[in-house]
């Protein structure tokens, strides 16, 4: 019975352990317009910016529009190149990814 305990303990602390680390390579993205622009923000969950992150720009035809990098405090903002909804990908250091969907009715509210 102990044994059993024992190996249950190992597993759970084992998944807990890959589960952590998963979610510590999260990347996550947030978008508005406003004042003809959109601007964007990106950062880790522990907070850390994205620093020099790829950032595509997409109109709803999947058609790329623009695309920057994020400064050090993982900000980037750009003109409102398209009444549409744009779909706003951030690539991050060691492949991760992550995207933003902006609705063509918060675009217009942002000119």
């Amino acid at each position: 019975m102990m044994k059993k305990i024992h190996f249950v303990l190992i597993f759970v602390s084992v998944l807990l352990l890959f589960c952590t680390n998963a979610m510590a390579h999260k990347v996550n993205l947030f978008a508005y317009a406003e004042g003809g622009k959109v601007f964007t923000e990106s950062y880790f969950p522990d907070g850390r910016p994205v620093e020099k992150g790829k950032v595509l720009v997409f109109d709803s035809q999947n058609k790329k529009l623009l695309e920057g990098i994020t400064d050090e405090k993982g900000l980037f903002s750009f003109t409102i190149p398209k009444m549409d909804d744009l779909n706003i990908v951030i690539e991050a250091s060691m492949g991760h990814k992550n995207n933003y969907k902006l609705k063509k009715a918060e675009v217009e509210a942002g000119k």
